[in-house]
């Protein structure tokens, strides 16, 4: 019994003087914050739907039936012209399964906000900790094209690239990932002001490390606690703007689809059958909810005022 609790206390004391890391603290933290938990049980869910949907549903997502043309589901309430027996969602103005639609939807619309997030992660830290470490005539030079680029309107700039150089699904990541960018810039260069003058990184500059491995080795690993907040704040706005593109037509194109084109197609059948407006756009704000309190969640959990 003496050499069991002796054991328990010697553990016990290396635990105490090992510590938690920044991450471990993070994650403890996290999982006591109810709402972020289940946004990201909410969120892994849809992303599995998305994922299977092909099994999900034994109807193809660009499979027309032009005898149930605008039918809505079989649990609808009653008034219904058309009911379509088998289709959870009901159908649309072809006679698609709109469920099957949605989950191709939600995988076409988290790709695009997970991919143009990753292009304005790579540029924004990138830029943003060279011009804060670099300082000076640089930085100024750096950070007065970024004010001149927040100047212009971005959503007509994307328009543009769409348009000039033809609308497919690349261009479409690129080219919302290249204008979100800047935000992400500006965290970061601040961010690499504060860390550049810290003793660590005098260290490393007495050392012999290069501008670039500093940069990349000592800068940037430090500031990746705000970086992922604004990332989880990046998606829903990426996700926005497609939608908002595609609702233009300028966005994903038949038979492919997005959230942004099933809404567009059920705002122009609103009325008449309001099932193809609801799913897309109840589907989409959850969505846009979660990722919302997963980002209220990592900012309470990485605040250090708050441990």
């Amino acid at each position: 019994m003496i050499a069991t609790g002796s054991t328990q206390n010697a553990e016990a004391l290396v635990r105490a003087v090992q510590g938690r890391s920044l991450w471990r603290d993070a994650w403890e933290r996290l999982k006591r914050n109810r709402a972020a938990m289940a946004s990201i049980a909410l969120l892994a869910l849809i992303a599995l739907l998305a994922l299977l949907a092909p099994l999900l549903s034994p109807y193809g997502f660009s499979e027309v039936n032009y005898d149930l043309i605008t039918c809505a589901p079989p649990w609808w309430p009653a008034g219904a012209e058309c009911i379509a027996p088998g289709h959870v969602f009901g159908t649309d103005a072809v006679g698609r399964d709109l469920f099957e639609r949605v989950l191709y939807g939600a995988r076409m619309s988290l790709a695009v906000g997970l991919v143009a997030t990753l292009v304005s992660l790579l540029i924004g830290v990138a830029y943003g900790a060279t011009a804060g470490y670099l300082g000076g005539r640089i930085d100024d030079v750096m950070m007065r094209l970024v004010d001149i680029l927040y100047s212009l309107p971005f959503i007509f700039f994307v328009i543009i690239l769409m348009v000039m150089f033809d609308r497919n699904l690349l261009l479409l990541f690129v080219a919302i990932g290249a204008v979100e960018w800047l935000t992400m810039a500006r965290i970061v260069r601040g961010q690499a002001i504060s860390l550049k003058q810290k003793e660590f990184v005098e260290a490393a500059r007495a050392g012999g490390v290069s501008g670039g491995g500093i940069i990349f080795r000592h800068i940037i690993p430090n500031a990746v606690g705000p970086v992922v907040v604004y990332v989880t704040l990046t998606v829903p706005g990426v996700i926005l703007t497609e939608s908002f593109l595609s609702f233009l037509g300028l966005g994903v194109q038949e038979p492919l689809t997005s959230w942004g084109v099933l809404i567009s197609d059920g705002a122009n059948q609103m009325q008449s059958a309001p099932w193809m407006l609801i799913f897309p756009a109840l589907l989409m704000a959850v969505t846009l909810f979660c990722f919302n309190f997963i980002g209220d969640g990592l900012r309470d959990a990485l605040d250090p005022r708050d441990r």
